[in-house]
């Protein structure tokens, strides 16, 4: 059982993510609040394994409940979630100690995908969080190289994927869920996530944004 701490001000997105979550067997919500102040001793008092952590909040924000929570339980597991896709407040929340970053926009397949995975003691990023970070690395890499980073060869690593795994490997890259995967692809939902683990695991690591970052760097896929 994966207990689950909700921390949002908004009590109507609190009960949306409640319908969503008590369709999992394996979930249970053990707390609730509606401001960063109280996270502390909600979760003292109730030890969750995954708290879910609205960033914007009006006495205390996310991101300094975050840090405040992480300073004495460095193995507390956050998701932030938030209406804010820009690359700062991703940074911000990672910086912390989130294990997490999702939308609001997200669907009830992703939410519950994000829990199971940062249970585990993975990290999960929306898609389209993603494909910002892959940008703004994009244009960190340019600045560092002074204006002579290029990418002048895409070398796919079939020594290690195979044809159908580097496809989606890009796609990851692209920013595009699951879902949108297999819509490309003509494949199942199911068999995308098959494939993306298999990915991680040839490639010795934890989550998809370490494996879009290991492959930019050693130039397995194309930066749009």
């Amino acid at each position: 059982m994966t207990t689950i701490m909700i921390v949002d001000d908004h009590q109507l997105f609190r009960e949306g993510v409640k319908r969503i979550l008590a369709f999992e067997d394996t979930f249970e919500i053990v707390a609730e609040g509606d401001d960063g102040s109280e996270v502390f001793t909600l979760y003292e008092e109730n030890n969750p394994d995954v708290v879910l952590m609205d960033i914007n909040m009006p006495r205390m924000n996310g991101i300094e409940a975050t840090e405040q929570l992480m300073t004495k339980y460095p193995d507390a597991k956050v998701i932030v979630l938030s209406i804010h896709d820009d690359e700062s407040y991703v940074s911000q929340a990672l910086k912390t100690g989130a294990l997490g970053y999702m939308l609001k926009e997200m669907d009830a397949d992703a939410i519950v995908q994000a829990i199971k995975v940062v249970a585990a003691g993975g990290s999960y990023l929306h898609p389209k969080v993603t494909h910002n970070l892959v940008t703004e690395y994009r244009r960190l890499s340019e600045r560092e190289y002074k204006g002579s980073f290029h990418q002048h060869e895409i070398r796919r690593p079939l020594h290690l994927l195979t044809k159908r795994e580097c496809e989606v490997l890009q796609l990851l890259t692209d920013g595009q869920s699951n879902r949108a995967i297999g819509e490309t692809l003509f494949i199942s939902e199911k068999t995308v996530k098959n494939h993306v683990s298999s990915i991680l695991q040839k490639m010795s690591v934890n989550d998809r944004t370490q494996a879009v970052v290991t492959a930019i760097k050693n130039g397995w896929v194309e930066v749009k």
